[in-house]
């Protein structure tokens, strides 16, 4: 049933471009120059949230899983993304990459091109990711 009556729902939020926390990628998590962008925490119940992550040529994030998998969707660049002991896969704006539930994986640029997407993923136990070793230079494709 839909609730047409503005007093008892919670009002529509926009939250305005500009105004978003932004940081650099810690040095813990990425090699490169990554920027994210928090673009949404969704209130409990829900566990999801969402950011645009900015990697520079050669950017990248370092291996790491997430306990109940992740979206990414490009939209801007050429990028590459990773699952342990599968091939390195090209990415284009546009394209949209399911990792599933606690795959090791990694993604960030090509080698000469910038690239962006959108990351969303959810929380569990208040955990959405869990960080491993660098991905070597000789893991990395150039």
């Amino acid at each position: 049933m839909t609730n047409t009556s503005s007093e008892s729902s919670p009002a529509i939020s926009v939250t305005r471009s500009g105004s978003r926390q932004t940081f650099a990628g810690p040095a813990e998590w990425f090699t490169g120059t990554v920027n994210v962008e928090m673009l949404f925490v969704a209130p409990e119940p829900a566990n999801v949230s969402g950011g645009l992550v900015s990697f520079l040529p050669g950017a990248r994030t370092d291996w790491h899983a997430h306990p109940l998998g992740q979206t990414l969707v490009v939209t801007a660049g050429c990028g590459r993304v990773q699952q342990w002991g599968g091939p390195v896969q090209e990415i284009r704006p546009g394209d949209v990459v399911t990792i599933p539930a606690g795959v090791k994986h990694w993604h960030g640029a090509a080698p000469d091109t910038a690239m962006s997407h959108i990351a969303i993923q959810q929380s569990l136990d208040g955990q959405n990711s869990e960080w491993m070793e660098k991905v070597s230079e000789d893991q990395y494709p150039r």
